[in-house]
């Protein structure tokens, strides 16, 4: 074959690697566009819903991976399944969210010109299933049940680009905090007003409520703390302090993210009671980061849910309150 030849053979599948190489370059945010910009505010709609790239450790992506992270599927089993007793569910066997519809809501406003704060409302609605035994006979219920979250987040400007994928950044991630408004508002049963997290025996975080979504932390790239960080092997401590209107005791979880086990969750004990209705209680779990957690930003979540809520196959009784903590695991 003349030398000629060979060089109009290879020119066509070498144009297509280098396209495919420049095209494999200029995709690293999947939110940036060279000829077809968004507004700033639908920019950072979508950083809300769809993050803003594959990174683990950016905490852009936290409020994109809500819908996953609280979405169980059905019914799961708490990694300690062994709550105490009420008819007409004598033990509990499993009980999860399933998720059917998400609305969210952004009210962006300004100020001055380089920082948007965004307050993100996520309605949630869909069924809690729960499966206990009734005289020892297996039996279930489908709740259904509407949640309402808000998470307070603001965005800083960094360039001054056509296109706002290259000038906005995180710059304060929100403590989400929520709760059911439907078939009960949550809380006008149980009521979570603070949360402290203690590493390896000393106070480290405390988190002041009724409205945790008050709470924001300064990302590192602008200078803050940045989200609370756990380290791997780490032993952690989360009291719980709630106001409850119900003498039967509620039942308090900490829930994470799924990961190659599934979705996980533990209940916490309870160490306090004062008063006679409402009732002053506080929760405690202890418990390890476990040596193979993934490295990176995560969601966690805490509930307060009445024991009816669980433990009655009533539809009607089901109210719970809710906050979201973001963290990050480091070695």
């Amino acid at each position: 074959m003349k030398p000629a030849n060979l060089f109009k053979k290879l020119l066509v599948p070498l144009s297509l690697l280098f396209l495919t190489v420049y095209l494999s370059g200029c995709s690293k945010n999947p939110l940036e566009s060279e000829n077809n910009f968004m507004s700033d505010d639908d920019y950072l709609k979508a950083v809300v819903s769809n993050g803003y790239s594959s990174q683990d450790d950016d905490e852009d992506n936290l409020m994109s991976k809500e819908y996953n992270d609280l979405n169980q599927g059905g019914a799961v089993f708490d990694d300690e399944n062994n709550p105490p007793t009420l008819t007409p569910y004598d033990s509990l066997y499993k009980w999860g969210r399933r998720i059917t519809n998400v609305n969210v809501n952004l009210n962006i406003s300004n100020e001055g010109d380089s920082i948007k704060n965004v307050i993100v409302t996520r309605t949630i609605s869909g069924n809690y299933i729960i499966i206990g035994y009734i005289g020892g006979v297996l039996d279930s219920v489908s709740k259904p049940y509407t949640e309402v979250m808000n998470r307070k987040i603001a965005f800083k400007r960094i360039a001054t680009f056509n296109d706002p994928a290259k000038n906005w950044r995180l710059y304060k991630i929100g403590v989400l905090d929520g709760q059911t408004t439907s078939p009960q508002v949550g809380t006008s049963k149980v009521q979570m007003n603070k949360a402290e997290v203690f590493i390896n025996g000393i106070l480290s975080y405390t988190l002041q409520g009724p409205d945790f979504s008050q709470i924001q932390y300064i990302t590192k790239r602008f200078g803050g703390t940045g989200i609370p960080t756990l380290p791997k092997g780490a032993q952690i401590q989360i009291k719980i302090y709630t106001t409850s209107q119900n003498s039967t005791i509620d039942y308090v979880a900490w829930h994470w993210a799924r990961n190659t086990f599934g979705f996980h969750r533990i209940p916490f004990a309870l160490i306090s009671q004062t008063g006679s209705g409402p009732y002053e209680r506080v929760y405690s779990k202890t418990f390890t980061v476990y040596s193979n957690h993934r490295i990176g930003v995560h969601n966690g979540y805490i509930s307060a849910s009445t024991h009816e809520s669980l433990f009655d196959n009533n539809i009607n009784d089901f109210a719970s309150d809710i906050f979201g903590v973001p963290y990050r695991i480091t070695q």
